[in-house]
């Protein structure tokens, strides 16, 4: 099994969100013990499979192209309804190695088809279900376990995240969270991660707003940088900020990431660069 180490929405190595990324060849998918297993190899909080698909087969009620790739995505301990770091990552794989040159739909379990396609920049744009959020009480023990009381928050449905808004930039950079007790409460509410928020620092920035992502319970204590995130975080600024036509984030985790977006309906677009790190064969 060939292995690449892609870093996501970087243009530098080192930057963004590795990703694990592994193109198999046609026919079945290998057993689910075998694909769980390279990804906690790798660990990476994603690794990608992608297995090609031939065309002209119906997929999910959708007809397959000659550029149709079924996707997943392990993190370290399970199996991810979404992630857009390793998709992104994907996609570049699949142009640096001829075998995308229009665009691409992969088509996912829980996610439906996602679109990627290459910009002339050398940036890559994914087509992803949108994750409008729904202020709820702040959960009881957030405070505590992210050490800074959040100002509101927010359920970001199918997404599964928590989306918790903080007063300021400064306050996003220096969140601690205990970590066994937000895995705590995202079990104990149904969720994924909590993802934490705030305005950029000061205008004229190349971003709008930061973010940092925490899903300690699926074994990703922090996410450098979370695509899917984002897919709830582009309708909540793009609303605040009043900039529909779009907004970017910068994910303030220590290695840092740019994400651009933009809303299309009940669909939001996420772009941004990524560099290939590593390629090995996998013997065992």
């Amino acid at each position: 099994m060939r292995i690449q180490i892609v870093d996501a929405f970087t243009t530098s190595p080192f930057a963004g969100n590795p990703a694990g990324v592994c193109l198999l060849p046609a026919g079945q998918w290998p057993d689910d013990s075998r694909l769980r297993q390279v990804a906690a190899e790798l660990n990476h909080s994603e690794t990608a499979f992608a297995l090609p698909l031939p065309a002209g087969v119906e997929s999910g009620g959708e007809m397959v192209e000659g550029t149709d790739w079924e996707i997943r995505w392990f993190t370290p301990l399970v199996e991810t309804n979404l992630c857009g770091h390793a998709t992104l990552a994907t996609a570049h794989t699949l142009r640096r190695e001829g075998l995308l040159t229009g665009p691409v739909r992969f088509h996912s379990r829980f996610s439906g088809v996602l679109t990627a396609r290459g910009e002339d920049d050398g940036s890559i744009t994914l087509d992803f279900p949108a994750a409008p959020p729904t202020e709820v009480p702040v959960p009881a023990g957030l405070a505590e376990a992210l050490g800074v009381r959040p100002q509101a928050a927010y359920r970001t449905g199918a997404l599964g995240d928590l989306l918790t808004v903080l007063p300021d930039e400064a306050a996003v950079r220096a969140v601690r969270p205990d970590l066994g007790a937000v895995a705590a409460l995202t079990r104990r509410e149904g969720l994924r991660g909590v993802i934490v928020t705030a305005p950029a620092a000061s205008a004229g920035l190349e971003y709008d707003f930061v973010s940092r992502f925490f899903s300690p319970a699926e074994g990703i204590p922090e996410d450098p940088v979370t695509g899917s995130a984002h897919t709830a975080l582009a309708p909540y600024w793009s609303a605040r900020l009043g900039r529909p036509d779009g907004v970017t984030g910068l994910q303030a985790s220590a290695r840092t990431g740019l994400v651009a977006t933009s809303l299309h309906g009940d669909r939001v677009h996420l772009s941004g660069h990524a560099v290939t790190v590593l390629e090995a064969t996998l013997h065992a």
